[in-house]
C-alpha cells in the first residue's frame, strides 16, 4: 500500500544525491503535484537559479523568481509577479505587476502595483509603484515615485512652465516647488 511518508523519503533520498553545485531553491515536490493536478490552482515560479548567469532582455507572462545573475531587462507582463531572491544580483531594468526583492537590484524598477524590499534587499536606481513597503535593513537608494498619483509630479511640472498658477505643489528628488 502506497503511504505519501514513503514518497516524501523516496524523494529525499533522491534529492540527497544530487551535488551542492546544481541544488537550488525550488518549490517541493508536493507544491508541484497540487499544481499540476488541480485546474485553477497557481503554477510555481519559473526559476533562475543560483549559478544561472543571463544577459539580455527576458520576457513572460508567468511569475519569476531569480537567485542568480541577470544582467539586461526583465520584463513580465499580465499578472506577474518578480521576486529577487536572496542570492540574486539583477543588473536590469525590472517591469512586474509586483516585485519582491530579496537580494541586490541596480536599474529603473517600475512595479504596476507594489513593491516589497525585503531586510536583505538593496535597490540602487530609480523606482515607480503604487504601493511601496520597506523592511527594517533594506536599503534603497535613488528616485522613487510611489503612490496612485505618482505621475501628477510631472503635470504640475508641464503646468508650471506653461505659466499655470496651479496650487499643486511638485515633490522630485526631496525639493518643492509650488
Amino acid at each position: 500500500m502506497w503511504k505519501k511518508e514513503d514518497a516524501k523519503s523516496q524523494v529525499s533520498n533522491e534529492n540527497s544525491s544530487v551535488s551542492a553545485a546544481t541544488s537550488f531553491a525550488a518549490p517541493s515536490s508536493s507544491e508541484f503535484s497540487s499544481s499540476i493536478s488541480l485546474p485553477g490552482a497557481p503554477r510555481p515560479a519559473a526559476c533562475i537559479s543560483q549559478g544561472i548567469r543571463i544577459r539580455g532582455e527576458v520576457t513572460g507572462t508567468e511569475d519569476l523568481f531569480v537567485d542568480g545573475l541577470v544582467e539586461g531587462k526583465l520584463n513580465l507582463t499580465a499578472n506577474s509577479c518578480l521576486t529577487v531572491g536572496p542570492n540574486g544580483n539583477v543588473k536590469a531594468d525590472l517591469i512586474a505587476r509586483e516585485i519582491v526583492v530579496r537580494g541586490r537590484v541596480e536599474g529603473k524598477v517600475i512595479a504596476r502595483d507594489r513593491l516589497r524590499i525585503a531586510s536583505t534587499g538593496q535597490i540602487d536606481g530609480e523606482v515607480q509603484t503604487d504601493r511601496l513597503a520597506i523592511e527594517d535593513g533594506a536599503l534603497l537608494r535613488g528616485k522613487v515615485e510611489a503612490g496612485k498619483k505618482a505621475g501628477i509630479s510631472a503635470d504640475a511640472k508641464a503646468s508650471a512652465a506653461a505659466g499655470n498658477t496651479s496650487p499643486v505643489t511638485a515633490i522630485d528628488s526631496g525639493t518643492a516647488a509650488a
